[in-house]
């Protein structure tokens, strides 16, 4: 991304600020950070004003990392934390803000951090806080054609991922080890990181995010993989289920069943629909298949920097302090399938990257759907 790009993103903020009546905004959270300046980084600010200046806060130890990967007007290092408090009240006092209305990222902050970000030696008296987070979604929610190029890349990564650690499925190894084929597969082809890799099985399928244990695979076993690897910044989201051996035909009409739904709901991703419909066409086909009571969680949420992001359905966006999306709009981008059918023993699901386009779907992730290895 060059610095057309950032400066053009500061601009829509600015604009957003303006309406929503925030003066400047002292975001944490590093992947606000990272899509208005190009570098989002722990133990670290950046502050936007109105008049679309940026100014960062960086450890004095990375200032000229960020020099050469940042879009910024003005950047300080600190040594410790009463350093960053004192950088920020530098910038209030640069600035020339001492009233007004400052916008922080309540869904991220820590009640420490808010401590930090608000102590009476960086924050001016006359600045009073609110949240910001809604700004952040709205910006975000709708990809540019960079970012869905990353997210196409990061899709191909994906299934380099999840074809490396099905391959290495066999009785005796580790829920641990099949993480690790995935994770070496996809640092390989292109992954400079990923979110957390989960791989559970056997009965731990019948859990909702399985992280991998030393369980050892026995025949038999459904083993679900779920990956979220970063490329360039940005995160796809890819999960099948796979069983060591033959599935029981309950197992394969649960899969089936799920399959179908997923793929139901992929079928309706198109501008303009809401994201309840979408989650009502997979919830209505298990309930019509029976397993009704086995549904837990939201099956559809965004991805972008973040592997979950806006748009979120209604109640999840409550959880994550987030406002009730409206109908999708062309170029976002959601994950379909989030959450599966758990059973007392065990669970299937499947999910993808998928663009909301403006006629229909385009899906990103397409590793094969096969719950027995041929």
């Amino acid at each position: 991304m060059g610095a057309n790009t950032y400066r053009r993103r500061v601009e829509k903020c600015t604009t957003m600020m303006r309406a929503e009546e925030f003066d400047i905004l002292l975001l944490t959270k590093p992947s606000n950070m990272y899509y208005l300046t190009g570098d989002g980084r722990l133990c670290a600010y950046a502050m936007i004003t109105q008049e679309g200046e940026v100014a960062v806060g960086v450890p004095k130890t990375d200032i000229e990392d960020v020099r050469q990967h940042a879009y910024f007007n003005h950047i300080v290092g600190f040594g410790d934390e009463v350093g960053m408090i004192h950088s920020i009240a530098h910038y209030f006092d640069h600035f020339g803000i001492q009233h007004g209305t400052l916008g922080l990222e309540y869904t991220f902050l820590t009640q420490s951090m808010m401590g930090v970000v608000t102590h009476p030696h960086a924050k001016p008296e006359g600045v009073t806080a609110r949240d910001c987070t809604p700004i952040m979604s709205s910006l975000r929610i709708v990809k540019e054609e960079a970012e869905i190029d990353c997210l196409r890349q990061s899709s191909l990564v994906a299934d380099a991922g999840m074809k490396a650690a099905i391959e290495g499925i066999k009785a005796g190894i580790t829920e641990s080890q099949v993480a690790a084929e995935a994770e070496y597969a996809m640092r390989q082809a292109g992954a400079e990181e990923f979110w957390r890799t989960y791989v559970s099985s056997g009965p731990r399928t019948g859990i909702a995010h399985g992280l991998p244990t030393n369980r050892r695979l026995e025949a038999g076993d459904l083993v679900m993989i779920d990956i979220h690897p970063i490329v360039n910044g940005y995160s796809s989201d890819s999960c099948r289920t796979v069983c060591v051996g033959t599935a029981t035909p309950e197992q394969r009409f649960a899969y089936d069943l799920y399959l179908k739904a997923q793929q139901a709901a992929i079928a309706k991703t198109r501008a303009g629909i809401g994201m309840v419909e979408l989650e009502q066409t997979m919830h209505e086909i298990i309930k019509e298949g029976g397993h009704g009571e086995h549904i837990f969680g939201p099956p559809i949420h965004g991805t972008g920097i973040d592997f979950e992001e806006s748009p979120l359905p209604p109640g999840h966006a409550f959880f994550h302090g987030e406002k009730e999306p409206p109908p999708l709009l062309a170029n976002v981008v959601i994950a379909i399938g989030n959450c599966g059918i758990y059973t007392d023993g065990w669970g299937v699901r499947v999910e993808d990257t998928v663009v909301v386009g403006e006629e229909g779907p385009v899906v990103l992730t397409g590793y094969p759907y096969l719950l027995e290895r041929r």
